[in-house]
């Protein structure tokens, strides 16, 4: 089972956001149309490792990264990467790979299985879900059980939010619903289960505000700031990172879409004070993954 040995000291940052697009024997994540798709949208056309090769790519460059797929097996009836394998790949690589699982919420109570399994079994560390991409809102009472097997088990919940690339430009968007990857759904997650915490994905446009909105007042939410170049990150998220959200803002790539080396050249250019970045970069996540202690508090895992 997955035990994190990390050295903290001897990383510079923890990546909170990096897929895992393809398997061992070269599944893939994705349908080949929305894969083909998301790549396009991104300007990015480099190979999809899997996750020895992500091992590899983080260690050299003296970072963690939390790794995971997205099972959305229910609607693009497509059948997922194994989170079973990423975690006990991240076993090999634990100096460097924090796994999280994924369910599909569509599939009841067996997503609640596989959840506890991945947990008690695997070792996960959180979990990612993507509301547009797996076709369910997360405000719906028929998902209470599962947020409230997270919050018991100690785990965060990483939510996509904003605009996606998946299914971008295809017919119909792929029948994806942009709308249930609005921030705001995830306001009444939070305050029913305020031990949940619970990441919001993404500069989250177009509901930026919205998003801040949530994480000023619902204190179990966090940000990531992946799946953009920090360049055309919005004004107001930048002024909430400095600011009122500097202890709840994470470091995320979206990597293999977005890469590291880019995230950190590009920053420079934002008006992100550099006194906030070593938090952005490492310590929030730390502190959130139970990797380090909360100031003046003994961490269990995933608690900050």
């Amino acid at each position: 089972m997955y035990q994190p040995a990390i050295d903290l000291d001897a990383v510079t940052a923890i990546d909170m956001h990096v897929h895992i697009e393809v398997d061992d024997h070269g599944h893939p994540a994705l349908p080949d149309p929305l894969a083909a798709a998301a790549s396009k949208y991104f300007r990015a056309d480099g190979p999809r490792p899997a996750v020895d090769a992500v091992a590899d790519y983080y260690r050299e460059r003296g970072m963690a990264a939390v790794v995971f797929t997205v099972d959305a097996r229910t609607q693009l009836n497509h059948q997922p990467v194994s989170s079973v394998e990423i975690a006990r790949a991240a076993t090999r690589h634990a100096d460097v790979l924090i796994p999280f699982g994924s369910v599909d919420p569509r599939t009841g109570p067996a997503a609640l299985d596989l959840a506890a399994r991945l947990i008690s079994d695997e070792g996960v560390r959180g979990f990612k879900f993507h509301p547009t991409v797996q076709g369910f809102d997360p405000s719906h009472q028929e998902y209470a059980p599962l947020w409230g097997l997270l919050e018991r088990a100690g785990v965060p919940a990483l939510f996509h939010t904003g605009q996606t690339g998946i299914g971008a430009g295809l017919p119909g968007g792929y029948g994806l619903r942009l709308g249930l990857s609005n921030p705001m759904l995830l306001d009444p997650v939070a305050a029913d289960f305020p031990e949940l915490q619970i990441i919001m994905a993404h500069p989250s446009v177009p509901w930026q505000d919205e998003a801040l909105s949530v994480a000023t007042h619902k204190p179990n939410t966090w940000i990531d700031l992946s799946g953009w170049s920090p360049k055309y990150f919005p004004a107001a998220l930048v002024r909430h990172a400095n600011s009122l959200l500097k202890r709840r803002v994470l470091f995320g790539t979206d990597y293999p879409l977005l890469t590291p080396d880019r995230w950190l050249r590009d920053v420079a250019a934002t008006e992100l004070k550099p006194e906030v970045l070593p938090d952005i970069l490492k310590h929030n996540a730390a502190r959130l993954l139970g990797l380090a202690p909360a100031d003046g508090e003994t961490t269990t895992r995933g608690n900050p």
